[in-house]
This record gives C-alpha cells, sequence and structure tokens, in this order.
C-alpha cells in the first residue's frame, strides 16, 4: 500500500509533467474512467444475479413416461395350437 509520502511524491511528478493547466482534465478524465468502470461492474453483477433468479428449479427425480405396459406379458409357448377340435 502507498503511504503519504510515496502520494505526495507521485502528484508533484504528475505537477512536474503535465502541468497546472491539464490537471483538472486528467483528474476529470481519470473520474469519468472509474464512474463507467463501477457501471460496467454493477450491470454486470445485476445480470448474473437475474439470471440466477430466472432458472427453473432443477429436475426432479421422476421417470420418464413409458409407452410400454406396466403387466408383465404372458409367456409365448413354442408349441403350435391346434383349431380343430378333432383329433385324426
Amino acid at each position: 500500500m502507498l503511504g503519504g509520502w510515496e502520494i505526495v511524491l507521485i502528484l508533484a511528478v504528475v505537477l512536474i509533467l503535465f502541468g497546472a493547466k491539464k490537471l483538472p482534465e486528467l483528474a476529470k478524465g481519470l473520474g469519468t474512467g472509474i464512474k463507467e468502470f463501477k457501471k460496467a461492474t454493477r450491470e454486470v453483477t445485476d445480470e448474473i444475479s437475474s439470471a440466477m433468479d430466472d432458472t427453473s428449479p432443477p429436475p426432479s427425480n421422476r421417470l420418464p413416461a413409458s409407452t410400454t405396459s406396466t403387466q408383465p406379458e404372458a409367456p409365448q409357448s413354442n408349441t403350435p395350437s391346434s383349431t380343430s377340435g378333432t383329433k385324426a
């Protein structure tokens, strides 16, 4: 973290490099940049929180509807069935 003397030294160097007339313009530009950054950060945070609120609840553990019947099928026999009642 910067101490008090380091900040004073940085401000003195900026004053020497840019002059007294340019300092208000630099400060205004810096303030505008910080303002835009905070606005963009807030918008992203709001978008994320609204997306989390809009999500549907997780699906339940229900099984999908089955197309097969729930009753067991009758076993098929391998013997041919006879439709005639008489024996030859």
